[in-house]
C-alpha cells in the first residue's frame, strides 16, 4: 500500500472539518441549517460524551465512534477531526515556513503531567464540577478563540463593507449587530490562543500530549490500537527524517520505537520516509531484536463531564425616556436565567462545556458568558443578559445548535410556553412613579402581554398608566427588561426559574369589526 497517501487523505479530511467548524463559529448570519450543524458536531468528543450521558441515543454517540476509531487506527481524531488540533497544525506549518529549516526532534513523554491533568479532570467531573474540563476541552477552547476573538473581527469587516456599499445602492452585504464585549471570556480566549500558538510554533503537538485531557485519554486507548505506525529495522537507514517531521516527538530511531500513546496520526513520517521503513501495520509488538519493552504507566478509567466559565457582557441601548434622577432600588435576582432548552440551571451547568457556539449563534446577543452567576464552577457558561438583548419569541437557534446536550431541542410552539423566569416590577424605579410621565416600553416589547399597563393615579389631571405583571403567562424572555430605560437599576427585571416551568397560554383578544356592506369599499 502507498502509505504516503494517508497524509494527503488526512489533510483533506482535516481541511473540511476545520473550514466547516470555523465557519460555524464565524457564521453571524445563521446560514447553517440545524441538521447540518448536528451532523458536523457529532464527532466532537467531549460535547458528544456529555450529551450521551443525558440522552443515551445514537445521535449523541459520536464519542463512541471516536473511541472505536482510536482502537483501530490510533489518535487520528486529533489530526483530522479536532478543530483545535488542526488549528495547531496550521500555526505550526506557518511557523516552519517562516523559519526555514526548523525541524522537530524526539522527546521524552511527559506522562506525569498529562495523566495528572486527565485524573484531575475526571475527579472534578465525578465531584460535580466541570471547571477543569471546560477550560481544557479542545472543542470549547477552539470555540472561545473563534467566537470571542475572530468573530468580532468578521462582524466589523462586514459592517464596514456594508457602510461603504450602502451609499452605492448595493445591499447584498447588510449590517449586523455588534458582538457583546465580555472581558473575562476574551481574556481566557487570548490566553488559550497564546499558549496553543506558542507550543504549536515551537514544540509541535506538545499541548495535545501534556495539557489536553482528551489527548491523554485517547493516548491510553491508542496503546491497544490494532494498526500502528512501526519502524522496519531492516529497511531503516537511520536518516532520521521521520524524527524531524514528527510533530509529536514520539519517534525514536535509535531504539526503533514509536510511542503510540503520543502519536497523533498525522502520517508525516510515512510520507517523508525515503526507504518506506515507516509502515502502518497490524502488529502487536514491534519487530525489534533484543529490545526490552519499557514498563507502561498505569492509566486511568474515563468518564468525562463538564461545567464552565464565562463573563458578563456590557452593551448599551438607545433610550426613549430620559429619567429625571438615577434609580435607587437594586434588582433582587434569586437565580440566573438559563437559556431555553436547558430545563434547569443544574442540568445546564453540569453539561455545558462553555464552547460559546450558542453565544455566536444568538441573533439578539442576549446570550453572554457568565462570570460568577452560576458559581465558580460555572464560569464562562452562557447566561441570559437582558441588559444586552432579549430572547426572540420564535427563535430556537441555540437549542438546535448545542453539541453537548446542555440545551435540548425545543419546538417553536413549546418554546413560546417555556417559562425561563418571571418578570418582577419595582414601582419605585419606574419613571411613571418618579417623574410622573408615561412610558410603556416594557408592555410594548412583551410578546405574551404578560406586562399590561393599568391606570395609575398620582398627579391630578394626568392620565398615567403603570405596568402590571401577570406571572402566569410571563415566559421570562427579557423583552421588558431590555426595553426599560431606567438606570442604573431597571424598573422591571426577570428573575430566573431554577427549573424551567410551563407558562399558561396567553389570552388572544379578538377584535370585532362591524362592516357596512352597503358602502362601495367596506375595507
Amino acid at each position: 500500500m502507498k502509505f504516503h497517501r494517508l497524509k494527503t487523505i488526512r489533510i483533506g479530511v482535516a481541511a473540511i472539518f476545520f473550514a466547516l467548524i470555523a465557519a460555524l463559529f464565524l457564521d453571524f448570519r445563521n446560514a447553517f441549517p440545524p441538521g447540518a450543524v448536528r451532523g458536523l458536531l457529532w464527532l466532537q468528543f467531549v460535547p458528544s460524551l456529555l450529551k450521551f450521558l443525558n440522552i443515551a441515543a445514537f445521535g449523541t454517540a459520536g464519542f463512541i465512534a471516536v473511541l472505536i476509531l482510536t482502537v483501530f487506527f490510533g489518535r487520528v481524531y486529533c489530526s483530522a477531526v479536532c478543530p483545535l488540533g488542526i488549528f495547531q497544525d496550521v500555526i505550526g506549518f506557518a511557523a516552519r515556513r517562516k523559519r526555514k529549516g526548523r525541524r522537530f526532534q524526539s522527546t521524552r513523554p511527559h506522562n506525569v503531567l498529562r495523566y495528572a491533568v486527565l485524573a484531575l479532570t475526571v475527579l472534578a467531573m465525578l465531584a460535580g464540577g466541570g471547571l477543569v474540563l471546560n477550560f481544557l476541552d479542545p472543542f470549547s477552547g477552539f470555540g472561545r478563540i473563534f467566537s470571542g476573538l475572530l468573530r468580532p473581527v468578521a462582524v466589523a469587516a462586514n459592517n464596514i463593507a456594508a457602510m461603504v456599499l450602502e451609499p452605492l445602492g448595493m445591499h447584498a452585504i447588510y449590517r449586523v449587530r455588534w458582538a457583546v464585549v465580555a472581558p473575562v471570556s476574551i481574556a481566557v480566549a487570548m490566553l488559550t490562543l497564546v499558549l496553543v500558538a506558542w507550543l504549536a510554533a515551537s514544540r509541535g503537538r506538545l499541548y495535545c500530549n501534556t495539557v489536553c485531557p482528551v489527548g491523554a485519554l485517547l493516548g491510553l486507548v491508542s496503546k491497544i490500537a490494532l494498526f500502528k505506525i512501526r519502524i522496519d529495522p531492516v529497511a531503516c537507514t537511520g536518516c532520521r527524517r521521520c524524527e524531524r517531521v514528527c510533530k509529536a516527538g514520539c519517534i525514536d530511531v535509535r531504539n526503533m520505537a514509536v510511542d503510540a500513546s503520543r502519536c497523533v496520526g498525522c502520517y508525516n513520517c510515512l510520507a517523508d520516509c525515503p526507504g518506506e521503513a515507516m509502515h502502518f501495520a497490524r502488529l502487536l509488538k514491534p519487530k525489534v531484536p533484543d529490545k526490552v519493552p519499557q514498563p507502561q504507566r498505569r492509566g486511568f478509567i474515563l468518564n468525562s463531564a463538564v461545567w464552565l466559565l464565562g463573563v458578563t457582557g456590557l452593551a448599551g441601548q438607545a433610550q426613549k425616556i430620559i429619567q429625571g434622577k438615577p434609580t435607587t432600588v437594586p434588582e433582587r435576582v434569586t437565580s440566573p436565567v438559563a437559556p431555553p432548552g436547558a430545563g434547569s440551571v443544574a442540568h445546564f451547568t453540569a453539561t455545558c462545556t462553555a464552547c460559546h457556539l450558542c453565544v455566536s449563534t444568538c441573533p439578539s446577543r442576549v446570550l453572554v458568558p457568565s462570570l460568577l452567576e452560576f458559581g465558580l464552577s460555572g464560569m464562562m457558561q452562557p447566561r441570559m443578559d437582558f441588559h444586552s438583548g432579549h430572547c426572540n419569541y420564535e427563535c430556537t437557534l441555540c437549542t438546535n445548535i448545542c453539541p453537548s446536550g446542555a440545551l435540548l431541542s425545543l419546538h417553536v410552539e413549546r418554546k413560546k410556553l417555556t417559562q425561563l423566569g418571571v418578570a418582577r416590577f419595582i414601582r419605585e424605579n419606574c419613571v411613571v412613579y418618579t417623574d410622573n410621565t408615561n412610558c410603556g416600553a416594557c408592555s410594548e416589547h412583551c410578546p405574551t402581554k404578560a406586562v399590561n399597563m393599568v391606570p395609575y393615579l398620582n398627579t391630578p389631571g394626568k392620565k398615567l398608566v403603570i405596568p402590571q405583571v401577570n406571572p402566569e403567562i410571563c415566559i421570562g424572555c427579557g423583552g421588558c427588561e431590555y426595553a426599560c430605560p431606567t438606570k442604573p437599576y431597571k424598573a422591571i427585571f426577570v428573575d430566573g426559574n431554577p427549573v424551567h416551568k410551563l407558562a399558561q397560554q396567553p389570552v388572544q383578544k379578538s377584535v370585532e369589526k362591524t362592516v357596512d356592506y352597503q358602502e362601495d369599499f367596506p375595507f
